[in-house]
């Protein structure tokens, strides 16, 4: 499956993947929210707790800062700034009641507090120029990124940070295809081993053709830059299926 243009990409994946974004995504992360954290640990070999220490560690916070993590989950990015910098205001945001509720668990256990709110973050119900961070992790693949980072751009105040981590699709192709080799039993082990849902099930071909419809690295810089971000710096790892990318809403 080769990817169209970067300029068409998002329309094909709209009209490709509409009725799962809008319709099965909610009930495969219902299902998943009780075990997800554990879930990633075993498809990534363990790699998962690495990636969220480096991606945390690229994310410099000052005291009394405002942060929105969207697609939030289980708020294991929110929780990791607080423990650093607890004077932070975090707010999350998910399309998942499920998934935020294990992570209102998740904070009240650390007697952390991280703001919720369950809705569509193609359109983010805040005011325009109110947060200095913004974090979006393992998720875009499953979002129109174009219409999300725009929103990103609208809340975040001038001169403020976006932080962007997620699966790519890798740009070597040899890479790619032996990465995709190694999903197909590992989604089906994972979720035999969770006891995952009928949802969840049927839609382990859907993760994988959704990264091979997504960006890489440098196509990923290229659609921020195209939103309006400035100073945009991107970096893969793993090769190439992992991104991590920082970028600046402009000064007036």
């Amino acid at each position: 499956m080769t990817p169209p243009p970067i300029a068409t990409r998002e329309s094909v994946r709209e009209e490709r993947f509409h009725k799962v974004w809008n319709q099965d995504l909610q009930e495969v992360f219902a299902d998943v929210a009780r075990y997800y954290d554990r879930a990633n640990a075993v498809a990534t070999l363990g790699a998962i707790g690495w990636l969220e220490r480096r991606f945390i560690a690229s994310i410099p916070v000052r005291a009394g800062e405002r942060v929105l993590d969207v697609c939030a989950g289980t708020n294991a990015i929110g929780l990791a700034l607080l423990a650093r910098e607890p004077s932070l205001d975090v707010q999350a945001i998910d399309r998942s009641a499920q998934m935020q509720a294990t992570g209102r668990q998740r904070a009240e256990a650390r007697g952390r507090r991280i703001g919720s709110t369950i809705g569509d973050v193609h359109t983010l119900p805040f005011p325009d120029a109110h947060f200095d961070v913004v974090t979006l992790q393992f998720a875009s693949r499953h979002l129109l990124v174009r219409q999300v980072f725009s929103e990103v751009l609208r809340v975040l105040k001038p001169g403020g940070r976006f932080h962007h981590c997620d699966m790519l699709r890798p740009a070597n192709r040899i890479v790619a295809s032996l990465y995709y080799a190694y999903l197909r039993p590992c989604l089906a082990f994972t979720a035999y081993a969770f006891g995952s849902g009928r949802a969840a099930q049927e839609c382990r071909r859907y993760f994988i053709d959704a990264l091979k419809m997504f960006y890489s690295a440098d196509e990923l810089s290229v659609v921020l830059a195209e939103t309006g971000f400035s100073e945009v710096a991107g970096s893969a790892v793993l090769g190439g299926t992992v991104g991590f990318h920082r970028a600046v809403k402009p000064l007036p």
